[in-house]
Order: structure tokens, then sequence, then C-alpha cells
């Protein structure tokens, strides 16, 4: 994957973009994403990806006049005209599903096949959504991953909290990230969704880790329900980084929608 640039009326975008194929756009969750992402390593395999840096995360500056959904929907669009592809395949994760399952609602007749794993963006007060914000570093493994051991591995490998520097920097990025991530999903991840669904047309499939302890798997139907013509994949031994756990699986999924 390489990194390279694109300007937005709002701001310039840092994405990464590799592989041959069918043009797909990747947006990815609250936790930001690497350049060795398993999934974009898959997805690479098969399609031609960009996936754009959210502002606030990676290079990309934050960006105060983005203040609620609206302007993010807008703004993914933005991105894509930017980019100079029509009707990519729409993939996002978490948060980032919340966007795509956004800017699909928003303009039903620009993108015709979306892929949502595990998104954000519902509420079912019978299965409330963990307070992202509220949890400790120590604590996010056991809601994000199937086996918390393996996960809780993957997510401090490479950190070096013994280094002020690194510390310090790790901490600044921390709270960028939370700060954007928190114009969607704080108090709760409802902006509405529920009442744009419907207007949802492209072909659909959303993508669920049986083990997810974030945002539970009940949330799976709850999706496929309001988008007509929807399909849900269920995925055993995945939590809610079926993308680290089991890429190969969604890519699959993403696959079967051409």
């Amino acid at each position: 994957m390489q990194t390279k640039t694109v300007e937005t009326r709002h701001a310039a975008i840092r994405y990464l973009e590799g592989g041959q194929g069918e043009p797909l756009v990747f947006l990815h969750g609250a936790g930001g994403m690497t350049a060795d992402d398993p999934i974009l390593q898959e997805l690479s395999s098969r399609f031609h990806v960009y996936a754009p840096f959210l502002p606030g995360y990676g290079e990309t500056e934050e960006c105060e006049s983005l203040r609620d959904m609206l302007d993010f929907a807008l703004h993914g669009w933005d991105v894509v005209e930017a980019l100079g592809i029509s009707n990519p395949i729409l993939v996002g994760h978490s948060m980032g599903g919340m966007i795509a399952a956004e800017m699909a609602a928003l303009a039903p007749n620009d993108v015709s096949r979306l892929a949502l794993i595990c998104p954000a963006g519902l509420w079912l007060d019978e299965h409330p959504i963990v307070d992202m914000f509220s949890l400790l570093p120590f604590e996010m493994p056991k809601y994000l991953f199937h086996d918390a051991e393996a996960g809780a591995a993957l997510m401090t490998a490479g950190l070096k909290m013994d280094d002020p520097k690194f510390l310090q920097d790790y901490l600044i990025r921390n709270a960028r990230q939370m700060g954007m991530a928190g114009k969607l999903l704080f108090p709760i991840p409802d902006r509405g969704l529920a009442e744009r669904l419907y207007r949802v047309k492209a072909k659909t499939v959303i993508v669920w880790g049986e083990s997810d302890r974030l945002i539970p798997p009940v949330y799976g139907p709850a999706f496929q329900s309001a988008i007509a013509g929807s399909k849900l994949v269920s995925v055993p031994e995945a939590g809610h980084m079926v993308i680290v756990e089991k890429p190969a699986v969604v890519r699959e999924a993403v696959e079967a929608l051409a």
C-alpha cells in the first residue's frame, strides 16, 4: 500500500492505495488503520483499494468544519470525487461502516455495492453498546477480539510505553482520534441512521464477528432488516476486529457482491 494525498474542499486527505481490479473505498473505524492491516492486504489482493484516513487520523489534519454525520458523509463523497472514481465498492468497518451506510443512504444511485463490517450507527435499548470512551486501554482487547490474549498482544506490539517521547506522541494521537470519533459516537452511536437506511439501494452484505462484545451481533439482523435485500454473514471465532482475526472471510464476503 502506498501513501498518497488528495485535496478536498475541507482538508488535504492522506490515503492508502494498492492492488488492482475494481475500485474499492475502505473506511476505517475509530481505532484508525495502518498500511500493514490484514484487511487491506486481503482486499488489495482482489481490488484496487483506496483507504482514506479520516480527519484527525494518520497524517490527515483535524478538520473543525466537519461537525456532524451529514458533514462526514458529504466529505466521504468529496474524497471519492477527488480520487476520480465512480461507483466504487464501498466498505466500512465499525465507525467507518456507519459513515459508509450514511453515504449509501445519502446518494443511493452512486454506489451499487456496499459492505458493512460490524457497523455502528443503530441503537437498541435492550442491547446497549459499550461506551468505548469510558474504557481503559487494557480493557479494550476483551471487547474487540474473540481471543482477548492474542488481541492484547497485537494491540501492544511495537508500543514503547517506557519512552517518554513515544508516550507523548501516542497520547496526542489518541486524543486527536477520539476527539474526531466522539463527533459521531459520543455519548451513543446514534445519529438517526435507522430512519435513513430504507434509502440504500446498493447490493449489501453485513459481516459480523459472532464474538463481538463491543457492538453485539444482534445488531446484524437489525441492519439486515433495515436494508432491503441485504445479506448477513456471521463469522465464528471472531470479534469486533473480524478484519484482523478473519480478514480472508471478510474479503470473500465482499467478493460475493460482484
